[in-house]
């Protein structure tokens, strides 16, 4: 604060400084610009001249000191001839917009009459051949000439309280001010106007590594800076950026404490779940299942705090009944901590994550096979997973969505869509209408994400390529791969095999949980 409060005392006494000195200033340059242009003329004089010419200069300097204040006379005209020389001559900028700047405010005015008009409005503010002036409040144009600030007024009678309505005109909006941008749209409905800003495209530079965020804490993406109030420093090579983050909290007091994530192929689903496993691993355990099958998770095989990564369906439902009976003996534990007065215990505190891409391929497998479904094995983790200190993390892509249980439905209230997504997907999916248009081509990780009933946010999730993909660059997969934990001394295999037969053994441990949760 001193710092700062000093920056602003010296910023004052600069500007106070300058308006004083403004004068001596002007004076100054101007007899310097004098000094240049002599210097200049007498260099551009011919030698056999400079003789006459220095005489004639002695002549006036003798006349001007016999003739009556004549010094005096040639001092104020010195100054008078500075202050014209040194004056400011940058142009100023025109006031209100240019002809080309004019000609698109008044075709976006003319697109706007049939629908913020009517034949029974007796003063209508817009007509066809009307002023744009009284529609628009302010306007603001960028350097390549196109519209970046608006608001617009609008009539009373206009229905802004309609979906329906507001999306025509935002369309429209969009179309005429200019393609292949993004649009924040902000209805203020009780002084009827609308606010439209051009948005800047988030950074997509943003590389995989270590967050400063507190335990319980996941960065999702980057957003918006007047989104959020916070910001995290962020290292770009050798200089450091403050960039507002999309901040996930689980645990124990989260009230979005499972997330899903839609997107289409290559939309960066499977990047997020990467970044999410990388921030797991410093305060927990995590469990992967790949419905894919394509080895995107293959660099987490075999390190600490991974219990399994699963590709097949029998290994699948193995690792999440596992999971299933290791959240009901969390819930047993903690319940009994709980009626005795005690803390919980040591080994419930640490956060299980339970991380799945693409379960839905299982669902038709099972079916075909006539097996378990591993969809069924997430109630259990949904519904408790909250007291028990368990995260489910679900990717799917929109072509499967239907195939999604209900329990993943309803229990995953932290919701992220990624790539290119109409409006209706985006509202299916988040429970509310995104307040900026969506883009037709958009980069990977680049989309929405809601926690809750919480606003829609935009997103950029961080790159975090698989290090093992031929296609991902060197500094890229040295990023990653310095994220990672180290790995095992214990082999995979026989850690899988060790997990499920725990997974046999603790059966008997879930009538005793419901028992326990009942009670």
């Amino acid at each position: 604060m001193q710092i700062t409060r000093s920056r602003e005392l010296a910023r004052t006494a600069a500007d106070s400084a300058t308006d004083v000195l403004h004068p001596l200033i002007t004076i100054s340059r101007g007899l310097r610009r004098l000094a240049s242009a002599g210097r200049r003329k007498w260099a551009e004089t011919p030698k056999d001249k400079r003789g006459p010419l220095l005489f004639l200069a002695a002549s006036l300097v003798l006349v001007l000191g016999v003739v009556p204040y004549g010094p005096l006379l040639a001092a104020i005209s010195l100054m008078a001839a500075a202050a014209w020389h040194g004056r400011d001559r940058t142009p100023t900028a025109p006031e209100g917009p240019d002809e080309s700047q004019s000609e698109r405010l008044q075709s976006l005015y003319e697109a706007l009459v049939p629908y913020f008009s009517t034949s029974e409005d007796p003063a209508p503010l817009y007509t066809h051949g009307g002023e744009w002036e009284k529609a628009y409040a302010t306007h603001e144009f960028d350097d390549a000439g196109r519209i970046g600030h608006l608001v617009i007024r609008y009539p009373a009678y206009f229905p802004d309280g309609r979906s329906e309505a507001r999306a025509r005109i935002e369309q429209l909006l969009t179309a005429k001010a200019g393609r292949g941008r993004e649009y924040h749209f902000s209805w203020d409905e009780e002084g009827n106007r609308l606010t439209v800003n051009v948005l800047a495209p988030l950074p997509t530079d943003i590389t995989a590594q270590r967050f400063v965020t507190a335990p319980g804490e996941t960065v999702l993406g980057f957003t918006d800076p007047t989104e959020v109030q916070r910001t995290l420093p962020l290292s770009y090579g050798e200089e450091q950026r403050d960039v507002p983050p999309v901040v996930w909290r689980t645990g124990i007091r989260s009230t979005e404490p499972h997330l899903l994530a839609m997107g289409h192929p290559g939309s960066g689903t499977s990047t997020l779940l990467r970044s999410i496993a990388l921030q797991a691993l410093q305060y927990g355990d995590v469990l992967v299942v790949d419905g894919g099958g394509t080895g995107e998770y293959t660099c987490l095989a075999g390190r600490d705090g991974v219990l399994a990564v699963e590709c097949a369906p029998a290994g699948a439902v193995a690792s999440l009944e596992w999971a299933t009976h290791e959240t009901e003996r969390r819930l047993i534990a903690v319940n009994r901590a709980r009626q005795a007065g005690d803390p919980p215990p040591e080994d419930t505190r640490r956060p299980l994550w339970i991380l799945l891409d693409r379960p839905t391929v299982f669902t038709h497998l099972a079916e075909a096979d006539h097996r378990t479904d591993p969809q069924a094995l997430l109630q259990v983790p949904l519904r408790h997973g909250r007291t028990a200190n368990v995260t489910v993390v679900v990717a799917e892509q929109f072509d499967s969505a239907e195939n999604l249980s209900e329990a993943v439905l309803q229990h995953t209230r932290a919701r992220v869509v990624l790539g290119p997504a109409a409006p209706q997907q985006v509202e299916a999916v988040l429970g509310a209408p995104p307040h900026t248009t969506p883009l037709t081509q958009v980069p990977a990780g680049r989309g929405y994400a809601r926690l809750g009933s919480g606003p829609v946010h935009r997103l950029q999730v961080p790159f975090t390529p698989d290090p093992y993909d031929d296609a991902t660059s060197e500094v890229d997969r040295q990023a990653v791969l310095s994220l990672l934990p180290p790995r095992t001394s214990t082999p995979p295999a026989d850690a899988g095999a060790t997990e499920t037969v725990g997974a046999i053994e603790a059966a008997p441990v879930a009538v005793e949980a419901v028992a326990a949760e009942s009670s």
